[in-house]
């Protein structure tokens, strides 16, 4: 029946509600109310429609938030508020997202973990203005009607939008770069020929201390400081070249007597040749400073061998053998005594850079050939006897021996790596190179030096010299060097 249809629909309809009387019916009841439905419609309450039933339903909803969802009403007073707007009817239908976009958060344990999401302080306020403003007339509704795809696309392209200053700074800090990069490359354009020829060099100067890292009497570590140190004490510990003008007494010939016959005594107490070097040095320095009458140069030259050998040999002789080779001519009180005055002299420096020191620093890069080595030697003691070697340091008398030494023995030319190691190139050496070979070519005038190189044990190394210089020496001598020399012996 049609009646009892709708009834119970509208029953159905209003089964849920809380606030109405329960109008559940069953087919008994049905046909009761059928039958007395005639009789009583003038008397009962018409029933609710469904329009009116969606009413009470909506009107439950509304006061349902209204009184438990506090959190909503407090959003949208503070929304509507800030805006100077009604609040809105549809309370419960602001999204979160819709908030976080208008710039409205609260400070909740819950939404403070969403603020990395969000905008950043100094941006909050340029977002709340573009929220506020209207677009085509719509105001905040329109705003809230925008789809998720939109704004998150365009919250995307604002995170990932580099601020103003950021992008000046960048194009300040190109173009410095941009200005170094070009000083840079000027700075290497002008420096570059020396640099090739530095690294060309370096390329072919061969690392002859490295070998001897593990070996620590070698001292690889400190060797170049070690011969810087000493090429700096040359210049300390040279004589005056012409100190024989304020020597009465003395001549060049003399001295180079004096010296010939220390060879003598060094030879015969089988000294180091370090004390002979130092020996002679002591010498020149002194008569440089003091004038000394000729009965007493040879106390002078026994004294100096004294102190040297006292400086350098692990065990010296006594004074007494010092007497006795002098013939008895001193005492022993008068050499101790001379030793006394010829240290305060010479204020007791015997920082003297000896020769060997740089012969054997050379012969490590001509592959310690022992011939050269040897030949060097005696090379190097002409310097002893020839007055004019003193106007040279003793690194240059070492380097212009082992290549004079090198080019009778055909060792091959002076490269790089001598060259590195010498400290001098073939143009430096040259005027001293002529000096040795003028010394070889004349007549023998000291005899124990002559004799003592030309045994067996160095090699016969005066008699080889000294047939080479006779043969080669009209390629490097020149006849004015043989007249000035002629002129200083004739003293």
């Amino acid at each position: 029946m049609p009646p009892a249809r709708s009834l119970r629909q509208r029953a159905t309809t209003n089964e849920n509600d809380e606030n109405g009387p329960s109008t559940r019916l069953t087919r008994a009841k049905a046909a009761a109310l059928s039958a007395a439905d005639a009789s009583n419609a003038a008397t009962k309450k018409p029933l609710q429609s469904k329009k009116s039933s969606n009413a009470v339903a909506n009107t439950a909803q509304r006061r349902r938030p209204a009184l438990g969802d506090v959190s909503n009403v407090a959003k949208t007073e503070t929304v509507d508020a800030k805006d100077g707007k009604k609040p809105a009817a549809k309370v419960g239908l602001t999204s979160k997202a819709t908030a976080q976009a208008g710039g409205v958060q609260k400070l909740t344990r819950t939404n403070s973990s969403r603020t990395a999401l969000g905008v950043k302080d100094n941006n909050s306020k340029k977002a709340v203005a573009e929220t506020k403003k209207p677009e085509n007339g719509s105001g905040v509704g329109s705003a809230m009607k925008r789809s998720s795809s939109q704004k998150s696309a365009k919250e995307e392209a604002f995170h990932n939008e580099e601020p103003p200053r950021k992008k000046v700074d960048i194009e300040k800090e190109k173009k410095t770069t941009t200005e170094n990069e070009e000083q840079t490359i000027k700075e290497e354009e002008a420096a570059v020929e020396p640099a090739k020829i530095k690294e060309t060099m370096d390329n072919a100067v061969a690392d002859l201390d490295a070998e001897d890292l593990d070996d620590p009497l070698m001292a690889a570590e400190y060797v170049v400081e070690i011969f810087d140190y000493l090429r700096e004490l040359e210049l300390e510990t040279l004589p005056n070249p012409d100190y024989i003008e304020h020597q009465p007494d003395l001549e060049w010939k003399m001295r180079g007597i004096l010296v010939d016959w220390l060879i003598e005594v060094h030879t015969r107490f089988r000294l180091l040749p370090e004390t002979l070097f130092l020996a002679v040095n002591i010498i020149d320095r002194f008569l440089s400073a003091e004038v000394v009458a000729l009965d007493r140069l040879q106390l002078v030259g026994v004294t100096a061998m004294f102190i040297a050998s006292k400086y350098e040999e692990v065990l010296s002789p006594h004074v007494v053998n010092f007497s006795h080779v002098a013939d008895d001519a001193f005492t022993d009180k008068e050499i101790l005594e001379a030793e006394r005055h010829v240290l305060a002299t010479l204020d007791y420096n015997m920082s003297f850079p000896n020769p060997m020191n740089f012969l054997r620093r050379i012969s490590k890069a001509d592959n310690y050939d022992i011939q050269t080595r040897t030949l060097g030697k005696y090379l190097m003691e002409i310097s002893l006897l020839d007055h004019r070697f003193m106007v040279y340091r003793q690194s240059h008398v070492a380097a212009a021996a082992m290549y004079l030494a090198r080019l009778i023995l055909d060792r091959g030319p002076w490269d790089a790596t001598l060259t590195h190691y010498s400290g001098y190139t073939e143009e430096e050496i040259d005027p001293v190179f002529r000096l040795m070979i003028d010394y070889l070519h004349r007549p023998v005038a000291h005899e124990a030096f002559f004799k003592k190189y030309a045994s067996k044990k160095f090699l016969k190394a005066s008699i080889v010299t000294r047939q080479w210089a006779k043969k080669y020496h009209s390629l490097y001598i020149k006849s004015a060097l043989n007249e000035s020399y002629n002129q200083v012996s004739s003293r």
